[in-house]
């Protein structure tokens, strides 16, 4: 595509870049060039580089396609512009009278400006003014501001101080004459502040006002100190009369006043002290005749359980002539069953005992209620006594002094009971009294009988191992032949001791004293070594298996019945019955079958066709299936009849009649295997009898039990 450029003389330029290359022939021109060049000292150097750097501009490339010479391009240009300066020259010539309008205006608006600014000069002069008058105004009423504010303060202070060192006479004559009441506690708290301010404040020693004030103050002072001092007194006098509720006088009538004890604390130092003894001397007092009192009155309520003699090793006798010598059984007030005596647990935050309420009614109690009833009264007490002190005198201290003479009394009378107490259930379940009572005193958040319930604790553990000890020795010292009676059934000594470690079992479940299970087993081992001496008295080893599975029987029966807790002595006493309950078994079926037994152990595992021995022969059988055959209903009834006399427990009796027919049939079922292997055998069958015969015998029995 070919492009042609007009300039303002007609001149037209075709670019032929579209159509061929253009050929810069700079020899041409550079020729033409040089003859001006020459005349003007114009360096060519350099032109070569800025040619080659132009040749992809356009108006270059045409100049130099069209080969038109530098000078006439110039001078074409140089006349474009001169007509283009005479073209503007005419257009300004056009606008004169707009321009000259134009000057007219800035020259207007310049005078005008001039004006403000002269004007804005001026106000700001006058601010200035303004500015540093209102500095001055700030800088007074600041001044001005601190002045006001240390005359408030010294008008504070003067304020307080006069009122803080005045004695009104509506005061003086509350404290002189007035009855000790709210009135007179609040005038007593502004005479406290009076006082403290005088004796606080160095500058307050030091002026005028107080040299005229103090001498009232002090005596004031002292009639407040006199006045409250034989008004407590009087309200600790009434502590002392018989009747009085304590709690209900400390409550509604002291603690009103407690503010008077503060008083004394702080401004009567020596009378306080007189106050605090007296009412430690009333307290103590009064609580430890309240707690003897109670004390003798419990003890006509108490039931005597056990003595020296009630042990488990020692023999029981009866003053009867025509009594047996064998022990009754014991009711659940024993000394060896814990029976209902395990309520008292469950009756730990009941209120006290009322004494005569119980004497009324002719009941007695074991020792552990009384002493429950006591621990409870003492919690109480204590935990009243301890929160009035604190509140009343701000003093804990002062507690452990009251409470030195109750626990004094109380000491007394556990030294008395304890050394003759030989109920090892009622020492442990008060044990566990006082382990509870701890607990009541932590959830209350009461520290003031730790020590004490500590000390009742240490003292009640060696008593408890001292009975305990007592009792194991009665059975490893026991007499047999005194203990020995001709009569399988459970043995008494037996019985006590199952029921005692029952109890104790049963109790230790929530305490969980490892020590207590050692002494257990102890136990245990002394009562298995008593049992085996006393079955060896029998003279028929029968009669001595019965005996000892009676007592087994039993033993687990008492353990079960306690509760789920027996562990390792119950399993003990199980694997001892059933190893005896098999050894019975097999002494019973001995007595009635020993021949087929005998037999059946001997020959009926050999090989019938005698490859190994002499052969079993059908002669050699034929008399034990027909004496079995015989007699086997008869000896089952025999069985039947001499285990229901000789077992006490009919279930346990039951159970193992069943256990010896079953080894019966066992003992049958071999035998009717061998004669099938022997030849001929089949000559017996006449006189076997079906297993299915046995079995409904068997079961007859079972349905019995």
């Amino acid at each position: 595509m070919a492009e042609v450029v007009v300039d303002k003389e007609g001149h037209h330029y075709q670019d032929n870049n579209d159509s061929q290359k253009a050929v810069l022939d700079l020899g041409t021109f550079v020729g033409d060039f040089e003859e001006d060049a020459s005349s003007e000292d114009i360096s060519l150097e350099g032109l070569q580089k800025e040619l080659e750097e132009c040749k992809n501009d356009n108006v270059v490339a045409n100049i130099l396609s069209e080969g038109t010479k530098l000078r006439e391009y110039t001078k074409g240009v140089e006349k474009n512009l001169r007509q283009v300066e005479l073209d503007s020259i005419q257009d300004y010539i056009k606008e004169s009278d707009n321009l000259v309008s134009l000057r007219d205006q800035i020259r207007d608006c310049d005078g005008i400006l001039s004006q403000m600014e002269t004007l804005l000069s001026g106000f700001e002069a006058e601010i200035g003014s303004i500015s540093s008058d209102i500095k001055i105004l700030q800088e007074k009423s600041m001044d001005m501001g601190l002045k006001l504010k240390n005359r408030k303060v010294a008008e504070s202070k003067l304020a307080n101080f006069v009122e803080d060192i005045i004695v009104p006479p509506r005061m003086v004559d509350i404290i002189n004459d007035g009855e000790v009441n709210d009135e007179y506690m609040r005038t007593l708290e502004i005479l406290s502040k009076k006082l403290k301010f005088v004796e606080v404040d160095p500058m307050v020693k030091n002026s005028q006002a107080l040299k005229d004030v103090q001498p009232e103050l002090e005596k004031l002072r002292q009639k407040a100190v006199s006045k409250v001092f034989d008004f407590i007194v009087q309200k600790l006098h009434a502590l002392r009369k018989p009747k009085t509720n304590i709690q209900i006088l400390q409550q509604n009538v002291l603690l009103k006043y407690k503010y008077v004890v503060t008083f004394l604390k702080e401004h009567g130092k020596e009378v306080y002290i007189e106050v605090r003894g007296a009412y430690i001397d009333t307290m103590n007092k009064v609580l430890s005749t309240h707690f003897r009192a109670y004390i003798q009155a419990l003890e006509k309520l108490q039931l005597d359980i056990a003595t020296y003699s009630d042990l488990i090793g020692v023999e029981a006798r009866n003053t009867s002539l025509f009594s047996s010598r064998r022990e009754p059984l014991k009711n659940r007030s024993s000394v060896y069953a814990l029976g209902e005596r395990i309520k008292i647990l469950k009756e730990i935050d009941e209120p006290a005992l009322i004494p005569h309420i119980a004497e009324a009614s002719s009941i007695k109690y074991p020792y552990e209620v009384l002493f429950r009833s006591l621990q409870k009264l003492l919690m109480d007490t204590a935990t009243s006594e301890y929160n009035f002190c604190d509140d009343f005198f701000r003093e804990e201290s002062i507690f452990y002094d009251i409470f030195a003479g109750p626990f004094s009394v109380i000491d007394e009378h556990f030294n008395s009971i304890l050394p003759n107490c030989y109920d090892a259930i009622g020492l442990m379940l008060m044990i566990l009294i006082i382990h509870q009572h701890q607990l009541v005193m932590s959830r209350r958040r009461i520290p003031c009988l730790d020590s004490y319930l500590d000390k009742v604790n240490i003292v009640l553990w060696p008593r408890f191992k001292m009975v305990f000890d007592l009792h194991l020795n009665s059975l490893r010292n026991a007499n047999v032949k005194t203990l020995w009676e001709d009569d399988a059934h459970p043995h008494y000594v037996m019985r006590r001791y199952a029921e005692f470690t029952a109890s104790l079992i049963h109790l230790n479940v929530e305490y969980g004293d490892g020590q207590l299970e050692l002494n257990l087993e102890r136990l245990r081992m002394a009562v298995d070594d008593l049992l085996i001496k006393l079955a060896k008295t029998f003279p028929k080893s029968k009669s001595q298996t019965v005996f000892l599975i009676n007592n087994y029987d039993m033993t687990i029966a008492v353990l079960k019945e306690a509760g789920p807790e027996g562990g390792k002595i119950q399993m003990h006493f199980e694997e001892l019955l059933k190893s005896n309950t098999a050894l019975f078994v097999e002494e019973m079926l001995l007595e009635h079958f020993s021949d087929l037994i005998k037999f059946v152990k001997t020959r009926a595992s050999e090989d019938p066709s005698g490859s190994s021995g002499k052969p079993i022969t059908v002669a050699e059988v034929e008399p034990l299936v027909k004496d079995f055959a015989s007699r086997w209903k008869g000896a089952i009834e025999l069985m039947h009849k001499d285990v229901i006399t000789s077992f006490s427990n009919f279930l346990c009796g039951m159970e193992i009649l069943r256990a010896a027919m079953t080894q019966l049939l066992l003992y049958y079922t071999r035998l009717s295997d061998c004669i099938k292997r022997i030849n001929g055998g089949s000559a017996l069958n006449k006189d076997l009898l079906s297993i299915p015969s046995i079995m409904y015998e068997i079961k007859k029995y079972s349905r019995t039990f």
